[in-house]
């Protein structure tokens, strides 16, 4: 069995050590060899399904994926407070996640504070409130 076969044993198994282990081994972000890129991105996804906020944490200072998959966990994990303070601390990403939750969990007003508090010069955030307060976003 191959390294990329083991790795997927491992998912499944739902172990995690290995199965990161593997496939950080043949992962590259911003590979010109799309395998290794993608494997970057499957170690990404493996670290947050991991619940290893703290490595992502780590990552997302220089890599883009870890941060977008780190926030992303940090929504569907129910850790605003955390995703709020990565936007406060100027995480453009977190800003965007977080005023969606907002506003997808009818709190667009909340949404509309934040976005004055963290970006107020920030229109794509200004676009996401917008689009929540307008009617055609009903038919969704």
């Amino acid at each position: 069995m191959d390294w990329f076969e083991q790795a997927r044993v491992a998912e499944q198994l739902g172990d995690w050590d290995a199965a990161i282990a593997l496939v950080s081994a043949h992962a590259e972000c911003y590979s010109t060899d799309h395998t290794l890129h993608n494997n970057h991105l499957w170690h990404m996804d493996l670290l947050a399904r991991a619940k290893r906020f703290s490595e992502l944490t780590e990552l997302a200072l220089t890599d883009v994926h870890a941060r977008r998959r780190l926030n992303r966990s940090l929504r569907d994990q129910g850790m605003e407070a955390v995703l709020r303070s990565r936007a406060e601390d100027g995480d453009r990403d977190a800003l965007y996640v977080l005023v969606r939750l907002l506003c997808e969990t009818n709190r667009a007003q909340e949404a509309h504070r934040v976005v004055q508090d963290s970006g107020s010069e920030d229109q794509y955030a200004h676009q996401i409130v917008a689009r929540f307060r307008s009617p055609s976003s009903d038919t969704r």
